[in-house]
C-alpha cells in the first residue's frame, strides 16, 4: 500500500487524515458533548431494550429476541465510528491508521449490511403472524429463529469482505485527506492512483443488491400484511395489528430511505458536506431514536421497560 506525492518519488501510506467537521476549537468541544451524550443515550436505550427481553419472559418470542439482537447490533453500529470521531473532535491532527481505516471501513459497512438483513426477517416475522396466526408457532421456531440471526450475521459480514480487501491493496496518490467523519469508499477510492471500474462497479452493484433486494423482501411482506389487515373485521383488531408493524416500518423509513439517499441517488456524488449529514443521521441518529420508536408504539415492551426500571 503505497502513497504517491508525484511519479517519480513514493513511501509507504501509515494513514489517513479524516476531516469530520471541521470548525473552531470551541465547536469541536461542542461538538465532542454533543455526540458523546447521543452515544451514551444509545448505548443505554438498546442496552435497556436487550435487558428487558433477557429478563421478562413474556417477550421470550421471536419477535422480541430478533428486536434484541437489532438493538445488539445497534450498539456495536454506532459504536464502529462515533469513538473514533470523539477522539477526532479532541485531536489536532484528525489521524486514523491505514489499517484502523480499512478495520473500520470493514466493520461499518458488515454492521450496515447485517442491519439490511435483520430489518428484512423482521419483516418476514410479522408476516407469519398476522397472515399465517394459526401456523406461526410451528413456523417461526426458536431453531428458525436461530437460524436467521446466524445467517443475518454471517451474510452481513461476508457481504463486501472481498471488495474492502481488494481496495486496501490498492495505491493510493496525492493527499491523504478524507473528507468525512469515516472511512468511506467514496473519499478512499477517488484518492487511488487509477480508477478502476471494476471494483467501482463491483461495489455499486453489491450497494444496490444490499439495498433493494431485503426492501423489496419487506415491502412485498408488509404489502401482503396490509391485504390481512384489511380483512379483519373488527377495527380494535385492525389497530393491534398495526401497532406491531407500525414500529418497525418507521424504522425501514428512516433507514433506507436515508441510506438509498446516501449510496443510490445521483446527489451520493455531489456536496461533501450533505454526505456526512446524511451519514450521520442512519448511523449515529436512528440508533438513537430506534429504541424510543420500539418502546413507545409496544404495551410489551413499555410494561418490560417499567418493571427494568422499577417504576
Amino acid at each position: 500500500m503505497k502513497i504517491y506525492n508525484n511519479p517519480n518519488t513514493s513511501s509507504t501510506i501509515t494513514g489517513f487524515i479524516l476531516l469530520g467537521f471541521p470548525c473552531p476549537r470551541e465547536g469541536q468541544i461542542l461538538l465532542f458533548v454533543l455526540f458523546s451524550a447521543v452515544y451514551l443515550l444509545t448505548l443505554m436505550g438498546n442496552s435497556s431494550i436487550i435487558c428487558a427481553v433477557c429478563w421478562d419472559q413474556r417477550l421470550h418470542t421471536p419477535m422480541y429476541i430478533l428486536l434484541a439482537n437489532f438493538s445488539f447490533l445497534e450498539i456495536w453500529y454506532v459504536t464502529s465510528t462515533v469513538p473514533n470521531m470523539l477522539a477526532n473532535f479532541l485531536s489536532d491532527n484528525k489521524f486514523i491508521s491505514f489499517s484502523g481505516c480499512f478495520l473500520q471501513f470493514y466493520f461499518f459497512f458488515s454492521l450496515g449490511s447485517t442491519e439490511c438483513f435483520f430489518l428484512a426477517i423482521m419483516a418476514f416475522d410479522r408476516y407469519l403472524a398476522i397472515c399465517r396466526p394459526l401456523h406461526y408457532p410451528t413456523l417461526m421456531t426458536g431453531r428458525l429463529c436461530a437460524n436467521l440471526v446466524i445467517s443475518c450475521w454471517v451474510l452481513g459480514f461476508l457481504w463486501f469482505l472481498i471488495p474492502i480487501i481488494i481496495i486496501s491493496q490498492m495505491s493510493f496518490c496525492g493527499s491523504r485527506i478524507i473528507d468525512h467523519f469515516l472511512c468511506d469508499p467514496g473519499p478512499l477510492l477517488a484518492l487511488t492512483c487509477t480508477r478502476v471500474p471494476v471494483i467501482e462497479l463491483t461495489s455499486s452493484t453489491l450497494s444496490s443488491l444490499l439495498l433493494f433486494i431485503p426492501f423489496l423482501f419487506i415491502m412485498v411482506s408488509y404489502a401482503l400484511v396490509l391485504q390481512a389487515v384489511l380483512k379483519v373485521p373488527s377495527a380494535a383488531g385492525r389497530r393491534k395489528a398495526f401497532s406491531t408493524c407500525g414500529s418497525h416500518l418507521t424504522v425501514v423509513s428512516l433507514f433506507y430511505g436515508s441510506v438509498m439517499v446516501m449510496y443510490v441517488s445521483p446527489t451520493s456524488e455531489y456536496d461533501a458536506g450533505m454526505q456526512k449529514i446524511v451519514t450521520l443521521f442512519y448511523s449515529v441518529v436512528t440508533p438513537l431514536i430506534n429504541p424510543v420508536i420500539y418502546s413507545l408504539r409496544n404495551k410489551d415492551m413499555k410494561h418490560a421497560m417499567k418493571k427494568l426500571l422499577g417504576t
